[in-house]
């Protein structure tokens, strides 16, 4: 049984149509990547999901609860991290979240237990009492990615979440989604980072023009756009690109073609498709020049609500 089930989902900005109709699944227990070029309307997506913005048209249901009608249900089961870090930078890592625990109605008696948990497991203690604004971009987001897990979400979405970061903490946000998810969290991220999607997705969704128009497992999506391929470099620099079924015997045969033609080889490269190439095709623009965000489209975090709130 899905634990966020849409169909026929529609969001229109005036007379921009940015979802024209999506119908998407995701099972409980995984992480689902959505991609899409800039405007295609990934964060509409998240935050109709969040319940920030109210969809046009269609069904919406999360962990049982539609988003239209039982919103409070809804926000009951989720989190959410944002394209930016929701964090108070004149407060300790561990001021930040006794905060967004209180904010959440966390049992009073069992805060100090459920921040010091987060703190060890975010590999935070050491920086607990000092000021968020002496943080690394990394342990900031890694606060962030805390902050959203105070409340035990049953789901749990990632907007952009490694965007800006170097590449260590980024393998380090990666290796907390792995653990979310092992531990039965459903995760559902927007990236920018093919990588990213192609390092951590179970399924990946394709959104484009307003529509989902390819899902399916990293493997599947780049069996769609091409078959492995055998590059081979000749002695006079020049290469041939051969179809190959992928195995040994496959490889073998080719080799064993350009043996028989008295040519020499330099190298020999097998050749996936990547997600890159997925992206291409689909979409018909390169990964590269896909960026987070558009005007039309809301990346507000609800505990930047929250926090406002208090205030």
């Amino acid at each position: 049984m899905s634990i966020i089930s849409i169909r026929g989902l529609t969001k229109a900005y005036g007379k921009n149509q940015v979802l024209a109709g999506i119908d998407l699944d995701v099972e409980p227990g995984t992480v689902l990547a959505l991609l899409g070029p800039n405007g295609a309307g990934k964060t509409t997506v998240v935050s109709i999901l969040s319940t920030l913005v109210r969809a046009d048209g269609g069904t919406v249901v999360v962990d049982g609860h539609d988003v239209g009608s039982e919103a409070d249900g809804v926000r009951g089961a989720i989190s959410l991290t944002g394209q930016f870090a929701a964090v108070d930078e004149m407060l300790t890592g561990r001021e930040n979240l006794v905060l967004m625990a209180r904010l959440n109605h966390l049992p009073r008696a069992t805060i100090a237990t459920r921040v010091d948990e987060l703190l060890r497991r975010f590999d935070l203690r050491d920086a607990q009492s000092r000021l968020v604004k002496t943080y690394s971009g990394g342990m900031r987001r890694r606060l962030d990615i805390a902050a959203s897990l105070l409340s035990t979400p049953r789901v749990l979405f990632l907007d952009e979440p490694t965007t800006g970061l170097d590449p260590r903490s980024r393998n380090e946000v990666w290796a907390l989604v792995r653990e979310l998810a092992v531990d039965g969290v459903t995760v559902l991220l927007t990236t920018q980072y093919l990588e990213e999607a192609d390092q951590l997705a179970d399924r990946i969704a394709v959104l484009d023009h307003g529509r989902i128009i390819a899902e399916g497992t990293p493997d599947e999506l780049k069996r769609r756009v091409g078959a492995d391929r055998v590059v081979i470099t000749l002695a006079d620099h020049t290469t041939e690109s051969l179809e190959a079924d992928g195995t040994l015997d496959g490889l073998v045969r080719v080799l064993g073609d350009i043996a028989a033609s008295d040519r020499d080889v330099t190298s020999v490269d097998l050749r996936k498709p990547s997600l890159d190439d997925v992206f291409l095709t689909l979409t018909g623009q390169p990964a590269a020049t896909t960026e987070s965000g558009t005007a039309n489209e809301t990346s507000t975090s609800p505990r930047h609500d929250q926090r406002e709130a208090a205030a």
